[in-house]
This record gives C-alpha cells, structure tokens and sequence, in this order.
C-alpha cells in the first residue's frame, strides 16, 4: 500500500444534486457493457472485503517497504526479517473463519508488497518458501480456506519491486539505472511471469494492483498484463492501478465526501493507523467508528476494504480480531439494508447515510445514535406505504408536512419508544414505487 494519500486518488470527487428518480450523484458514466455488469455482479453485491497486510515486515513492526525506500533502516537490515518470518502459528482456515464472521464476501492477501518479497514459491525473485523459515506457499492454503468458506478471492500484487536487481528505482534516493530498454524489458517479463504464476495456480476472482507511481501505463505495458490475466479468467476483476486497465477505484483510509464518479469504487481502510502489524500502534478505531465509516461507504454505492495486519508468526491481533467480529454481530442483523443494495440518497434528501433495495423501493436509513427528535426525510416524491425500524415488527409513525402539488413535504419518522441498536440502527421505508426524489426545476419561482 502506497503511503500517500494524495497520490491515490483515483478518483473524482463531484458535489451538487443532479438528479431526480434515482440515487446517483454524479454525471453518468458510461454505460457499462453487458459483460461488464456480468463480470463485477458479485463485488457491486459484497460490499465489504478483508484486506490483510503480511510480510517480512511484521517481525520488527515496521513500515512494509517503506522503512528502507524512505531511508529510516537500512536495506540490509530491513531484509534481516526475513531470518524471523516463521508463520509459525499460521491458520488460513481461522483467518477465513473470521473473515465469514465479519461480513465480508471476499479478501484481499498482500502476495507481494514493493519489497520483492512474494508470499509463494514462486520460480523468481526471494520468496517465503526458499528464503524464510516459514519454508511454504502460504498463499495456496488461504486461497483454499477461503473457498471453502464460499469466499471471493483477492491477491495482491505489486507492480514495482524495490529489490529486483532489474527494476530501475531502488530508494526514494536512489535508481539503480535509467534509460536501459533491455534491462527494464527483463523486470517486465519477471513481473507478468510471476502474475502468470498466481493466475494459473489460484484462479483468483480480484487482483489488486499497487506500485503503479513509478512508471506509465505503457512502461508497465499493461494491456498485455490484462490480456494474459483475462485469457486466463476472462471474469478475473481488476483494480484501476493498473494503469488503463482497472474494473474499478480504490481511494484510501477516509471516504469522499460525495459520491466518487467511478461507477464501481472501493475504500481500502486500515483499522488502526498501519496497514501492517505493528506492535507500537495501539489507536484502533472503534466498532462504532468502523461500523459508521462501512455505512458511510455503502450509502455512495461503494465497497469497503478493512485491513489488518497479521504477525509473523501468523496470528492476529485480538484487537482486529474483536473489530471484525463486531462489525459481523451487526450486519447479520441487516443484511437486507446491506448486501445487493444501491447507493441511498444524498444528504440533502436525509443528513445520515442510506441505501437502496435492488428493485428501489425499499429505502434504508441508518440512524446514528438516539435522534433528539424524529427523523426527517426530504424531497421524497413517494407514497411510504410502511415504515419499520428493522429487528422490530413494530410499525412506525410517519407525519407528512406541508406537502403540495408536485412538491414533496417534509415526512417525519418517529422512533420514540423503540429499543435501538447502539452501534447503528435502520429504518426501512417501503415505497409505492421505485424511488422517485424531487428535483427544483431550474427556473422554479416562489409564490404564495
């Protein structure tokens, strides 16, 4: 994972209301193809996947990469991890036990990070299996545990390596060579042989790409990295840093602040302040906080990442392992207001985050708190033939106010005396029809 936010923004970030009847935010892309559609149906469905960070990194505790490439450890020193990485204690089928239990429909493993260091045994470059004692592919048996557990799989991959004796850039300080065709054309066949080596053995659903900053979309010729995926898996989804060639955008550690204008997007978010493990990095979010950041995400059509950082022995943190296990508890108790929903309305229609059922006549509201007052929605053009707080057969009081021709009032949900969650709780208002919402015309006069 790249550090700065800045240079990860792949995205654009739109603001304003331009629309009536539907829940977008943004001006339309595209249309997607119809295998387009086919082929990202699951992940637009999943809404939340593990990402999790592991490598030699993980015995000192240290940045992954990073420390070495922006000179707080030596070279050397940094690759002296690699005499402690045991993965001792490792259980893939614990690690995808627990991602099943979080709510996630997928995962995404680090097989290797820019330190060149590949999680498999792969027949190039220094890998865990030759050059650790862990001594093993440790990627082929996740992979398994997650399929096992009916779940998508991700791998990883970066396209630098700060360690290949091929690749141009070797510290922030420091290029190995410019200008050299033929040495850079030997890192490019490395690269895409061993992308070729995860394709064939694992069949992954998703591969996320990173360490695309250094060099252009041509440099990296990623048509051809995606003609060799796709004529593997011609489903294989791809993230957008491969260059030109990405499904789908992937901001990092803080939601937009309004809908991205990528049709499908993902926000990678760490539950601490490291994607790694570290052990000095005690400031985990809460399950309250993760839990209003993953409906802050899904209310903008969009999926959410939540990393861990797992030790070199192979264990979790407890603290992480506590995150994601309350983040479960709470959506197994929504999963219709979650899973295979759209994007809700904007804020300027209901202040909290909301989405939207398949067939859009369902809208979820996700109340933060306890409300001093009821809830308000705005600009809703359709009759609410119910309102439910879900968990509750209980029917809620509505109150329409100032409503007029053509123009919506002003509907009041009233949540006294219900029993709610304490993380988030969720209003269900059935409509008469597909979301329909009001948008003032733009040359609308007042009168009275």
């Amino acid at each position: 994972m790249k550090k700065s936010a800045a240079k990860r923004l792949l995205f654009t970030v739109l603001a304003g209301l331009s629309f009536a009847g539907s829940a977008q935010t943004t001006a339309p892309e595209p249309v997607p193809s119809a295998a387009e559609v086919q082929r990202m149906q699951w992940f637009k469905e999943a809404k939340l996947g593990i990402f999790i960070h592991w490598g030699i990194y993980a015995v000192d505790g240290i940045d992954e990469s990073w420390s070495f490439f922006n000179g707080k450890i030596s070279y050397p020193d940094y690759m002296k991890q690699l005499h402690g990485f045991t993965a001792s204690h490792y259980d893939p089928q614990a690690w995808a036990d627990l991602i099943k239990r979080s709510g996630a429909r997928y995962a995404v493993l680090t097989t290797r990070h820019h330190d060149g260091v590949a999680l498999w045994d792969s027949a190039q470059g220094i890998n865990v299996a030759k050059d650790t004692p862990a001594g093993r592919d440790l990627v082929r048996p996740f992979v398994q545990a997650l399929r096992k557990d009916g779940l998508k799989v991700g791998l990883y991959y970066s396209l630098a390596d700060w360690s290949s004796p091929d690749y141009d850039v070797f510290t922030r300080k420091e290029k190995r060579y410019s200008n050299d065709p033929a040495r850079w054309q030997r890192f490019v066949s490395y690269y895409q042989g061993q992308l070729r080596e995860l394709s064939q053995r694992y069949h992954p659903d998703l591969f996320w790409f990173d360490g695309d900053w250094e060099h252009t979309a041509q440099e990296w010729q990623a048509d051809k990295t995606r003609e060799m995926l796709r004529n593997d898996n011609p489903q294989v989804i791809l993230n957008a840093r491969l260059p030109g060639n990405g499904d789908y955008a992937t901001p990092e550690q803080g939601p937009p602040i309004t809908r991205p204008a990528a049709t499908y997007w993902e926000l990678c978010l760490t539950t601490n302040e490291s994607w790694g493990y570290q052990q000095r990095d005690h400031d985990f979010k809460t399950p309250t906080q993760v839990i209003g950041l993953f409906v802050d995400t899904i209310s903008m059509g969009g999926n959410l990442l939540l990393d861990i950082g797992a030790r070199a022995d192979g264990t979790i943190p407890q603290e992480q392992v506590d995150i994601l296990d309350a983040l479960g508890h709470w959506i197994h108790q929504y999963p219709q207001a979650i899973y295979a929903t759209d994007a809700g309305v904007p804020k300027d229609y209901y202040s909290g985050s909301s989405t939207l059922s398949a067939d859009q006549r369902t809208l979820y509201l996700f109340v933060d708190g306890k409300p001093n007052g009821p809830v308000l929605v705005k600009g809703l053009m359709n009759k609410v033939i119910d309102a439910r707080l879900l968990g509750s057969n209980v029917a809620l009081k509505t109150q329409l106010i100032g409503n007029a021709v053509n123009v919506p009032g002003l509907l009041y949900i009233d949540l006294a005396g219900q029993t709610l969650d304490p993380q988030m709780s969720v209003v269900a208002l059935q409509l008469d029809g597909p979301l329909k919402l009001y948008k003032k015309p733009a040359d609308a006069t007042t009168g009275s």
